[in-house]
């Protein structure tokens, strides 16, 4: 997809760009939403595209927003993209890339949620006995299970910005009450089905991110990506061991090898080896077919 890594699609407006996905106006209800292979590590955007990571994400997202269609609906619109991009070597370079979506409107918060002990959740821990605010039993080690899931939502940085992390009741200053409340039910009850569906397939899902956006009549949509290696943290439940940080099909990979050259996080980002890309992306196919594959 390199004519698409950074370019408009000829004949459509680009109303929006993400860290990976950008957005096309089709008319006043509807976007062509196209996931690049862009891939950013701490906010920042990397120099270099992971190959084929843009499709795998659109095909897993696919994959979830039909699993959880009786839980919540979704921005999905069941409108083949050949429908609205007549190009056909267009169509060809998007591949599985692109979605048709329902235009929404956002929320203003990111909804996470925690099942494991890892990352910034474990310093958290560490240092003051709770994640986010979130009191937890003492003792609780490196990549333990958490006796529940937990919602710690997040602010909705721009591109370049860092998310941080909100307490509850500033979800509900900013949502209302009752809507907070919803966004926080429908995420864990969305993350404790995946994540059993997901353990009987190899891969356990450490936490995981979700975005809702509202319709006109004021009704919650699931969003965006959905339980993807982008999104979530993918560990493989026949390495995983608490004490250590279990290897992961997601771009944590790449993370671990920029802590490791001891980049500042800060942009530009270093370029990646050729040897990290291939690996990146060829985790990210193994997720997929893990988790999409009959059993």
């Amino acid at each position: 997809m390199s004519a698409l890594y950074q370019a408009n699609l000829s004949g459509f407006e680009l109303i929006g760009r993400g860290k990976v996905r950008d957005l096309y106006r089709i008319d006043d209800e509807h976007l062509l939403f196209v996931t690049t292979d862009r891939l950013s590590a701490f906010d920042v955007i990397l120099p270099q595209p992971i190959p084929g990571k843009g499709e795998v994400l659109a095909r897993l997202s696919r994959f979830w927003f039909g699993r959880t269609q009786d839980l919540v609906p979704n921005h999905l619109v069941q409108v083949p993209v050949a429908a609205v991009v007549q190009d056909p070597e267009l169509i060809a370079e998007l591949g599985d890339r692109a979605l048709v979506v329902k235009r929404l409107t956002p929320l203003p918060v990111e909804a996470i949620v925690r099942g494991y002990l890892i990352g910034s959740g474990w310093k958290d821990y560490q240092a003051t006995g709770a994640v986010c605010g979130i009191a937890l039993p003492e003792g609780l080690r490196l990549a333990e299970r958490l006796p529940e899931p937990i919602f710690t939502p997040s602010t909705k940085a721009a591109v370049g910005a860092h998310d941080e992390n909100i307490p509850f009741a500033e979800v509900v200053r900013l949502l209302g009450s009752e809507l907070a409340a919803e966004v926080r039910d429908l995420s864990l009850a969305i993350y404790r089905r995946c994540a059993d569906y997901a353990r009987e397939r190899g891969i356990i899902i450490a936490d995981t991110k979700f975005e809702f956006g509202l319709d006109e009549s004021g009704r919650l949509h699931l969003i965006d990506e959905v339980l993807t290696p982008d999104s979530s943290r993918f560990w493989p439940t026949d390495q995983y061991q608490i004490g250590i940080s279990p290897p992961s099909f997601d771009k944590q990979f790449v993370r671990d090898y920029l802590e490791s050259i001891g980049w500042d996080k800060r942009p530009p980002a270093p370029v990646l080896p050729d040897e990290i890309i291939a690996r990146t992306a060829a985790k990210y196919r193994e997720a997929e077919q893990r988790l999409t594959i009959k059993i």
